[in-house]
């Protein structure tokens, strides 16, 4: 629960599991840190207000709801890809199975199982006919039927800004808030709850008619699928990751049965029921984009392994996922799938050598350049250790320059408008990622900045062509919003956790959060979460029950609202802690060697780190639940800052938009408009830490760090970079080098073609921030 490890003196304690509170004094009771019922300890909660201000009363019954509103359908784009396009799914490190995702809403899942029903009867009378044991279809695959419904929901139920702002235009022309502005915000926060209600809902039909016939493979894969579908679509720190890769388990476990049975009756497991290959390249490449009712019992095996070896990546369980594309890659050893996806794994893994020679068969199979990630892989890879890579740059360079060509001219011969434009967009993401990979050659091999530049700037010209244009307006209102909300004497006396528990990293992308993270998380009190932010994934249910007991004009309602869902986070973390380490290096196969990393275990943590960068939009919402806890701010020189944005290539979303200047610039200026109204309204709330002293500094701002979370010194944190723990982050590769310096202002080595962004950003282009970490003091040489 939120409190537990909330004080100094009880930084081992359990809480209570019945979570009881005294009806009589006002006390939370907890366990000392043995589980029994001795050292119960009683901490005084706080006491709610007697009533809020009619200035709060205004801002948390009406404009609130309205806002909050906005802010939610924004961040929700932003994590689910909406950011003016959808991309097929990526396999880089940092966006495997979150940056291209099909976006979904499970639309019609019910009617998706209905239809299993009638595919089963189907199948029923088609093995009388043929005598075999499959039929009909199931949806599934990258054209399923399922899917394409989705999509058509999200499309239906968009909403367009003026009719979310009506609202708040309606309080800025000063008419007084009604009983009716109270319920029509209760029911758009209804609405706005429905669609992870209605996916619930009807995950949970899924889940039934599976469980009415658990014999039937492909009702097992159907839940499997639909529980990572949700994954992707809300990322909640992952509440049915471990029943999605059950549910998986299971399916496959049924598929190896009935595999065992074709071969003791002589039957072939290799050949697609369709007859048809549709796939790239031989084997069971040839049924890649097969539906899986029409693909062997081999193709089913080896795409459901891969399936399994997402679902583990979502996870952060990399070693796991490795094993999973592995027995895929048994079945057929060129399964391009299994190939690219591994690779990008091994990446994180820091396992270069087996990743590039995953990633070097993909290119040589992959005829039709499907799987287009493998260029920019690579080229990862050679950064990082070139030597990893027989042959260095040249193979891929000698690659990369005969293919661009090729692609422009099949984009020129499509001509321009509307028409093809799925073909369009395929080709112009390969050009951005050849682009790229030709980047990374010239800007850390041949230091040709001059090409590199070309290259770079080329690669984002195709990206920008698929985009929708830059809605700027919206971005000034989402922070106004904000600002226009939180003011001083918003947040009511006593209300708020008392935890200490969670530790919150915020700022800008490419800033520094991920050294900050891994400093905290080679504390043996710390774990951190990665970015899979339960905080962030559960903002929507946050902010439904704020508003509906805020409308109540209870405030004892919003005092215990708030204090249940700040237990609700903490318990996720923690939740998501106990699944991860449960299953970090188990081998399935071997008990005793399980049994033995049990024992090597940490201990429970007392401290979660929750980085996700845009929660710098959130910190009223993380004050109003952890009034206490540590609010990590990681600032970096801006034009460093936002030149690494700009050249790094985000998962599809909003950061899409990182790279073009104006985009850019107006993201960043909002970032800073919002930190500085932090400081304005919640003056010494959030701690800053110039990411500049931490690799100049590192020892000192360590330790600081560390005293801040309220933990002792361990020696250990500055051997951060020495863990096994893999990052899945666009620093995946940088993190594992630790401390490094020559990275600092690198952005001067593209000066001149970064005037124009200077301009943009213009007195914001200088650095100003200074660490604010208690008692640190920065040397007088830094």
């Amino acid at each position: 629960r939120s409190d537990r490890g909330s004080s100094p003196e009880t930084e081992n304690g359990i809480s209570d599991s019945s979570g009881r509170q005294s009806a009589n004094d006002g006390t939370n009771e907890r366990r000392g840190d043995n589980g029994d019922n001795q050292n119960v300890e009683k901490t005084v909660s706080p006491t709610p207000p007697a009533c809020l201000s009619s200035t709060n009363a205004v801002l948390v019954y009406c404009v609130l709801p309205i806002f909050l509103l906005l802010l939610s359908s924004y961040i929700s784009g932003m994590l689910s890809g909406e950011g003016g396009r959808r991309r097929h799914q990526g396999t880089s490190p940092a966006s495997q199975s979150r940056g291209g995702g099909v976006n979904i809403d499970l639309k019609a899942a019910a009617d998706a199982s209905e239809e299993y029903d009638r595919k089963n009867k189907r199948k029923e009378r088609a093995k009388k006919q043929r005598g075999g044991d499959r039929a009909g279809k199931v949806s599934g695959g990258k054209d399923s039927e399922l899917k394409k419904e989705i999509d058509a929901l999200l499309e239906k139920q968009g909403k367009t800004v003026s009719q979310r702002d009506a609202g708040e235009k309606r309080h800025r022309r000063g008419t007084a808030p009604r009983q009716d502005d109270y319920e029509v915000a209760q029911r758009r926060a209804q609405q706005q709850q429905d669609p992870r209600k209605r996916f619930d809902a009807q995950v949970d039909q899924i889940r039934q008619r599976f469980r009415a016939d658990k014999s039937d493979f492909f009702r097992a894969l159907a839940l499997a699928d639909a529980l990572r579908q949700r994954d992707l679509t809300f990322h909640d720190g992952g509440s049915v990751q471990m029943e999605a890769i059950e549910t998986y388990h299971t399916a496959l476990e049924l598929i190896r049965t009935k595999r065992r049975k074709q071969i003791e009756d002589g039957e072939p497991t290799n050949v697609p029921l369709s007859g048809t290959a549709t796939g790239d390249g031989e084997g069971l490449n040839a049924e890649l984009f097969l539906d899986v009712s029409a693909r062997s019992t081999d193709g089913l095996l080896a795409s459901t392994e891969c399936s399994l070896g997402k679902m583990y990546f979502m996870a952060n369980m990399f070693e796991k996922a490795v094993e999973a594309y592995g027995r895929a890659l048994e079945l057929d050893a060129d399964y391009l799938d299994a190939l690219c996806y591994r690779a990008s794994t091994l990446i994180i893994l820091g396992r270069y050598e087996e990743a590039a020679e995953n990633y070097s068969g993909v290119l040589e199979l992959d005829k039709n350049h499907i799987f287009q990630d493998a260029y920019t892989g690579l080229a990862k890879i050679l950064v990082a250790k070139e030597s990893a890579v027989p042959g260095g740059w040249g193979a891929l360079v000698k690659v990369l320059e005969e293919e661009i060509p090729k692609y422009e001219m099949r984009l020129i011969s499509l001509g321009g408008g509307g028409a093809q434009k799925s073909t369009k967009d395929l080709l112009r993401d390969g050009l951005k990622r050849m682009h790229l990979a030709l980047f990374s050659y010239h800007d850390t091999k041949t230091n040709d900045t001059a090409k590199a530049w070309h290259h770079l700037s080329s690669g984002y010209r195709h990206k920008m062509d698929s985009l929708s244009p830059w809605n700027s307006q919206f971005e000034k209102q989402r922070v106004e919003a904000v600002k226009h909300v939180f003011q001083k004497g918003f947040w009511p006396v006593g209300v708020g956790s008392q935890s200490h528990v969670p530790i919150f990293i915020i700022g800008f992308v490419r800033s520094g959060s991920t050294l900050t993270e891994r400093v905290l998380d080679a504390h043996p009190d710390v774990v951190g979460t990665g970015e899979d932010s339960v905080f962030n994934g559960r903002l929507d249910e946050i902010r439904n029950q704020i508003v509906e007991a805020s409308v109540s004009g209870n405030p004892d309602s919003v005092r215990t609202t708030v204090l249940q869902l700040a237990d609700m986070v903490v318990d996720g973390m923690h939740n998501r802690w106990e699944v991860i380490d449960a299953q970090m290096g188990e081998d399935d196969n071997d008990e005793k060697e399980n049994e033995g990393k049990k024992k090597q275990r940490r201990k429970e943590p007392k401290r979660f780190a929750d980085k996700m960068l845009t929660n710098y939009m959130n910190v009223g919402f993380i004050h109003m639940l952890f009034p206490n806890a540590l609010i990590i701010h990681v600032a970096r020189n801006p034009m460093d800052t936002c030149f690494s944005a700009f050249k790094h290539d985000f998962p599809p979303g909003t950061l899409d938009y990182t790279s073009e200047f104006a985009s850019l610039a107006d993201l960043y200026h909002g970032y800073r408009d919002v930190m500085e109204h932090w400081d304005n309204v919640l003056p010494g709330r959030v701690t800053h830490i110039r990411y500049e002293d931490m690799v100049s500094d590192m020892d000192n701002v360590a330790r600081k760090i560390i005293d801040a979370a309220g933990l002792d010194w361990d020696d250990g944190v500055l051997k951060f970079h020495e863990k096994k723990q893999a990052v899945n982050t666009l620093s995946t590769t940088q993190v594992r080098k630790g401390v490094y310096k020559h990275h600092l202002e690198a952005w001067k080595k593209y000066e001149e073609p970064l005037q124009p962004l200077v301009k943009l950003l213009g007195r914001r282009a200088k650095f100003h921030t200074k660490t604010t970490l208690p008692g640190y003091r920065p040397p007088a040489t830094a």
